[in-house]
């Protein structure tokens, strides 16, 4: 669950020409920053500036002024994420740019980044394509790419599941470790639109550590420990296969349904940054079979293709930023590639060293920064 940033420069001969556009740049600013909902966390508290605004881009600059890291999420029924920010660390800001549809809806903070969070009641008002201009068709076949991307490794990710999910019912250890990885890099690659649906990810992907009161363990992560901790498969591993096929079947099926907006593509390219940092990284994720690398690439993966979709428009109204993601994106999959085996999967990560998952940490941070600015350069204004 993860960070992002640029700059660009204009060399005018005028000098009042020069007067003149910095003006207006500071006027439209100035009118940005006003327009922005602002929304001030504490370990407490999670107070929004305005509770009604207009639907179509919306920007929503979070302060963290608590102790603790916070995440914040703008939910709309049952807890289908419309867009979100995680690893908002103590004392710092971050600003979500998002495309919100009229409609009513819930700001949650999340102290600790746990929890159902600390809620707040918002409406957002008038008709969403009115409200957000002319749309770019470079941005509207982007958005048409991803969703038949989205689609396409959901479609993959069942038989290999299903594979997956008959070697645990056959009691057959070896067959089913080998294919836990592969059975999740489909997923991993579009987490952010699986994670949208509110129920499925908390029953396929949660961590032991993870789990709310009263939620009960069930997905990979489950039998992962009992592939690789226990070293035996029960009856109960061999139900919870079953369900696991169930539930994400019932994500293929929900696909079509998923909200995606050029800005929900770039800010789930960030979100899959975060992930990288807060579990692949730390080597939290998947910490019995060791397989974190496997879902590191694969996010890392996602994240890029998202970009590659909308650089067209993002090169277009920033080219600095466009030139830094291409570069740290390269660096990152350059330094991957260096632990990928012959047979196509990733060194185990408990082989790495602290040196080494330093090295990785610093080019995800590298790459995170510059890439929390890609919603804001895709927004049609």
């Amino acid at each position: 669950m993860s960070a992002r940033r640029s700059t660009a420069a204009s060399l005018l001969t005028l000098a009042v020409a020069v007067a003149v556009l910095t003006g207006c740049s500071q006027k439209k600013d100035d009118k940005s920053s006003a327009d922005a909902v602002q929304v001030t966390a504490s370990d407490s508290a999670c107070e929004v500036s305005r509770t009604t605004f207009p639907a179509g881009h919306v920007s929503i600059e979070v302060q963290n002024k608590g102790s603790k890291s916070t995440e914040v999420y703008v939910y709309a029924a049952g807890d289908k994420i419309v867009t979100e920010r995680e690893n908002i660390g103590p004392g710092t800001k971050a600003t979500i740019a998002a495309e919100i549809k009229a409609g009513e809806y819930e700001v949650a903070c999340k102290p600790g980044m746990v929890g159902d969070g600390i809620r707040q009641k918002i409406t957002v008002t008038g008709d969403a394509s009115a409200a957000a201009g002319a749309t770019d068709p470079r941005l509207t076949a982007a958005v048409d790419s991803y969703r038949k991307y989205a689609q396409e490794q959901a479609d993959a990710t069942i038989p290999v599941v299903q594979q997956f999910a008959d070697a645990v019912k056959a009691g057959d250890l070896a067959t089913a470790k080998s294919l836990f990885a592969a059975s999740r890099v489909g997923w991993e690659r579009t987490e952010p639109v699986a994670e949208s649906f509110g129920d499925i990810d908390p029953k396929t992907d949660t961590r032991e550590d993870g789990l709310e009161p009263g939620q009960e363990w069930t997905g990979w992560h489950k039998l992962e420990k009992s592939l690789w901790a226990d070293g035996a498969i029960t009856d109960a591993d061999k139900k919870l296969a079953d369900q696991l096929v169930a539930d994400l079947k019932d994500w293929q099926t929900k696909v079509p349904t998923a909200e995606i907006t050029a800005t929900s593509m770039a800010n789930g390219a960030k979100e899959l940054l975060d992930e990288v940092a807060t579990g692949k990284v730390t080597g939290e994720e998947d910490r019995y079979s060791h397989t974190d690398l496997s879902d590191f690439a694969a996010n890392v993966e996602g994240a890029k293709y998202a970009y590659e979709l909308l650089k067209p428009v993002a090169a277009e109204k920033d080219a600095e930023l466009s030139k830094t993601l291409d570069g740290e994106f390269a660096a990152l999959q350059t330094l991957l590639a260096k632990y990928k085996q012959a047979d196509a999967t990733y060194t185990s990560y408990d082989k790495v060293t602290e040196t080494e998952r330093k090295a990785f940490s610093d080019a995800v941070n590298a790459l995170a920064e510059p890439l929390s600015k890609l919603a804001a350069a895709v927004v049609v204004k």
